[in-house]
């Protein structure tokens, strides 16, 4: 199996078993070896987008993403009602 998006690649072994490039030892059904290609597909998009953001606050786009999805939230109020975030909250709360 081979993208146009990306040049991973993912291999048939036999018996209905898979291999993707970037999945070394791993042996995938090939639904699984589907999904991890397209994984591979959206992952540079996602870093480009998540690398500007982080550029912002000083880290790259895997510091961010590692800290984001490793940190502990804070347990408070705002959780229990979410909100999406909006950057005009920014200048409302600086006025």
């Amino acid at each position: 199996m081979t993208s146009d998006l990306t040049s991973h690649s993912a291999r048939s072994v036999g018996q209905e078993n898979w291999v993707v490039s970037y999945l070394p030892g791993r042996t995938l059904t090939c639904a699984q070896a589907v999904a991890a290609l397209q994984v591979a597909e959206v992952v540079p998009t996602l870093l480009d987008t998540v690398g500007e953001l982080a550029d912002e606050v000083g880290l790259t786009a895997l510091e961010a993403v590692g800290m984001a999805v490793r940190q502990s939230p804070w347990d408070d109020q705002t959780r229990r009602h979410p909100r999406r975030l909006r950057a005009d909250r920014c200048q409302a709360e600086v006025a």
